[in-house]
């Protein structure tokens, strides 16, 4: 896992020509342009989920981890938490579905702020609970770009 500010996103071009193509694509895009949903930046090897949602305590959001693709996080507007744990051979409280490439876990987590303006990167090793409320219920709108590991 690896979180920073937007601005040191160079920093991370050295993790892979993919993760720089989806970090440059958060770097350039004005967000404030799109609506909720889907955007393809390259395929099905590299696309964009914009949200707007509310954050909720960490007993309601949903702790997850995947196989086949990266998560870069990147909170555009608001602040919310996001709880990780290294995934160690937890047993899934919901089982691995390969059309979502999701599987879901009832573990532990440590709580990482998440400003706005910056972003988080998450691999198939990390278990993550993205959506967690700080002290009240916030309003986020989060870009999660999607990136393909084969």
């Amino acid at each position: 896992m690896v979180t920073d500010k937007l601005s040191n996103a160079p920093l991370y071009y050295a993790l892979g020509e993919r993760i720089k193509k989806g970090l440059e694509y958060i770097q350039k895009t004005d967000f404030s342009l799109l609506h909720d949903g889907k955007y393809t930046i390259d395929g099905d090897i590299i696309f964009a989920a914009v949200s707007h949602y509310s954050t909720k305590p960490v007993e309601e959001a949903k702790t997850e981890n995947h196989r086949n693709y990266i998560d870069i996080q990147y909170v555009v507007k608001g602040n919310e938490k996001i709880g990780y744990a290294p995934y160690k051979g937890q047993k899934p409280s919901v089982e691995y579905n390969p059309e979502k490439d999701v599987s879901f876990y009832d573990c532990p987590v440590s709580l990482i702020m998440i400003n706005e303006g910056s972003f988080a990167i998450f691999f198939p090793d990390d278990i993550h609970t993205p959506g967690v409320t700080i002290d009240e219920p916030e309003n986020v709108m989060k870009v999660v770009v999607k990136i393909r590991v084969d």
